[in-house]
């Protein structure tokens, strides 16, 4: 039989990281800047996060590597796009190649490394004893999922409750608006660009230290950042729909790899024994998922119908009526 909490303790796990590539690219789309290199971005902070605590002995230190390594690259994306107005997509796609080629070039023999320090699993005393939810939430779970409670509020509380979050969907909204009133565009484009920089990284050292320990080239990531941006339309670019998305696609992975073992079912009366490619269609299906909702909110009407930012994708160039 299928063990239901530990699927969706599992669930709550890996949805983490997903929840944090997510929360930052809600940020950079609400100033108005996409950012399709989340990929490259998560791939290049797993391979520093990993290969610090090789060399270092220090998970936590990588975890803070990983953000900056994965931050410098989006300053990158924040200067094509922000000051060149360049593509956004065009651009996004080239990060995302780049973050790809320099994780496979300085991670090299990284997987055949001996010992590493990872990160360790703790439970919350009095909350892992709760009926159901405490072994879901608050049992054998690493610092980041706990982080991951914690996010998710506060990114909200930001966006719709202070004055900073307000700027920030001026900028996206109406950036000519918001530079009448004195609020730097290009500054906080830059800056909110950087924030989800930041958390990608985050997301890509939580695998490879906490999620999935372990170097494995670009299967590390597994195509996770592309979720991540499908998560964000899903969400309507609000993280607790972010949150819950993450969440059920964790669990949703995990309950595929289950119903693939021998102790779902009875062998004889177990599909996947007869028909063993039918696992594989699983695993795709939340990746055709995905580009179905990509597909679907690349449609101006609907975009604007799911309440996407009005100045998303639009490069912002002072003087100009109507941006």
């Amino acid at each position: 039989m299928i063990d239901w909490i530990v699927i969706l303790q599992a669930g709550v796990a890996s949805g983490t990281v997903l929840l944090f590539a997510a929360v930052g690219e809600i940020m950079a789309e609400r100033s108005g800047v996409m950012n399709l290199g989340i990929e490259g971005m998560m791939l290049i902070g797993a391979m520093t996060a990993y290969k610090t605590a090789v060399m270092l002995g220090q998970p936590w230190l990588g975890l803070l590597f990983a953000m900056l390594a994965a931050g410098a690259l989006s300053l990158l994306h924040a200067v094509v796009t922000i000051h060149f107005q360049a593509d956004q997509v065009v651009s996004g796609l080239a990060i995302n190649f780049v973050g790809i080629g320099l994780s496979m070039v300085l991670g090299e023999g990284l997987s055949r490394a001996g010992a590493v320090a990872l990160l360790p699993s703790i439970s919350v005393p009095a909350l892992s004893d709760i009926p159901i939810l405490g072994p879901i939430l608050f049992t054998n779970h690493n610092p980041m999922t706990y982080l991951g409670y914690v996010l998710t509020p506060a990114a909200w509380f930001y966006i719709h409750r202070t004055r900073p979050g307000l700027h920030l969907r001026a900028v996206g909204e109406h950036p000519a608006a918001a530079d009448a009133l004195g609020i730097n565009v290009y500054r906080l484009r830059y800056q909110y660009v950087f924030v989800g920089g930041l958390l990608a990284g985050l997301a890509g050292g939580t695998i490879s230290l906490a999620v999935s320990p372990g170097w494995f080239s670009e299967l590390t990531t597994s195509g996770q950042g592309w979720i991540a941006v499908g998560l964000v339309i899903f969400a309507q670019w609000n993280p607790w729909r972010a949150a819950a998305g993450a969440y059920m696609f964790g669990a949703l992975r995990r309950l595929i790899l289950d119903l693939q073992g021998p102790q779902t079912l009875l062998w004889f009366a177990n599909p996947f024994y007869y028909m063993p490619k039918l696992g594989f269609f699983l695993q795709m299906l939340p990746y055709a998922l995905v580009i179905l909702i990509l597909f679907i909110g690349s449609r101006e009407a609907l975009k604007k119908r799911m309440g996407a930012p009005a100045a998303l994708g639009v490069p912002y160039i002072r003087g100009e009526r109507g941006m």
